[in-house]
């Protein structure tokens, strides 16, 4: 089709004028879509120069653990390179079985159901439980595969000011008469830092007898005595109904997963439509997460080191006299300003060697000035490239 032709058609004039991002590209500044070519954990070499990575959510460092690699090998040898096939019909190894019931364990949950993407778990465990005439209660900094999820849903959506937890109990006191209902929100912000009340969400819940479930794609690893979640950070386990989560943070793959009790998951495996109609996490993907997540069981180390350098790298950004808000996590925001001042920011750090993401409106919510921030990722790893 001719460039006339599409500029003919109607659905397309919203590209056409989709001019922002080239004349980010022609100003020098376009930070996203940055091919990585070689990866060392810790640094990764883009445009022929090794950079700090600062950006990335590998919070425990496993994407190079030799354990995890050769799990991944192995599988991959014996399995094939891919699944071709849903979980419901041909795609479901031995692997997937292993690695749904050593979850659900760590997690202290009856059973688990492992997705293709951790979006997908959102996805499917939202639209898969709230029906028509049914409710879902929203922070209003959810993730966007939460608010997606609860889109496709039948249900209607209702969402509360970010941790405005007495609000969302008059919310729920207001409009649930007698229909079914869920919270769902992050146990910890991707782009704020700061966790999830649960004490709090685990009482409203109980008080108007709602379910509760809490996305850790950004805990597992990371919070909890043994980095089981947010719940367990709490000691409330049993109280949390669900939990869902990622496999693309702390244990170093892709994947999601959803683990709540044994009748919600069996309901699940029936009826959620993007397991059902999905291919299947492939057997590297798969035994790299089973390995991951054995490596942290068995180092601890590795969390002890995540917390230190986050603590130390707060405290060096606030001294330095930036605004971090009120980020309690290894997701330290740096409130910068406007966003061609935010882009200009990024460019010094990448031209120093240094990897971090820019983000943007509505990623986050616009500051004063229509402001934006970059996000950096603390890992365990300790030396001077943190600083």
């Amino acid at each position: 089709m001719d460039a006339q032709t599409l500029q003919s058609i109607a659905i397309f004039e919203k590209c056409r004028q989709f001019t922002k991002a080239r004349e980010v590209q022609a100003a020098g500044l376009y930070p996203y879509f940055k091919p990585i070519s070689d990866s060392e954990d810790t640094a990764v070499v883009i445009e022929g120069q090794k950079r700090i990575m600062l950006g990335s959510n590998n919070y425990l460092g496993l994407t190079h653990h030799p354990k995890v690699l050769e799990a991944a090998a192995r599988a991959l040898h014996r399995y094939g390179s891919g699944c071709t096939g849903s979980r419901f019909l041909n795609g479901t190894l031995d692997l997937h079985g292993q690695l749904e019931a050593s979850l659900a364990e760590f997690l202290g949950k009856e059973d688990c159901l492992v997705f293709s993407t951790g979006y997908q778990a959102n996805l499917g465990l939202i639209s898969g439980l709230i029906g028509r005439g049914d409710l879902v209660y929203l922070d209003k900094l959810d993730h966007a595969s939460i608010v997606d999820g609860a889109k496709m849903s039948y249900g209607d959506t209702l969402r509360f000011t970010h941790n405005d937890l007495d609000g969302l109990d008059r919310m729920i006191e207001r409009t649930k008469s007698g229909r079914g209902a869920m919270i769902v929100v992050d146990g910890v912000y991707s782009m704020e830092g700061d966790i999830a009340h649960i004490p709090e969400l685990v009482r409203i819940a109980k008080k108007h007898g709602v379910a509760l479930a809490v996305d850790d794609a950004h805990s597992i690893g990371v919070l909890g005595p043994n980095g089981e979640g947010t719940a367990a950070h709490f000691g409330m386990t049993d109280e949390v109904d669900l939990i869902a989560g990622t496999f693309s943070k702390s244990l170093a793959s892709i994947g999601g997963f959803v683990a709540g009790s044994e009748n919600v998951i069996h309901y699940l495996k029936h009826h959620s439509r993007p397991l059902i109609f999905t291919a299947s996490l492939p057997p590297a993907n798969t035994a790299g997460v089973l390995a991951a997540l054995e490596v942290m069981k068995t180092e601890p180390e590795r969390r002890t080191s995540l917390w230190a350098n986050t603590r130390r790298f707060q405290a060096g950004m606030r001294e330095l006299g930036y605004d971090i808000g009120e980020t309690e996590t290894p997701i330290i925001p740096v409130l910068i300003g406007p966003m061609e001042t935010t882009f200009v920011f990024w460019r010094k750090l990448f031209d120093a060697g240094v990897f971090t993401n820019p983000v943007m409106p509505p990623a986050v919510p616009p500051l004063p000035r229509s402001a934006g921030s970059w996000r950096s990722s603390e890992r365990r790893h300790p030396g001077p490239a943190r600083h």
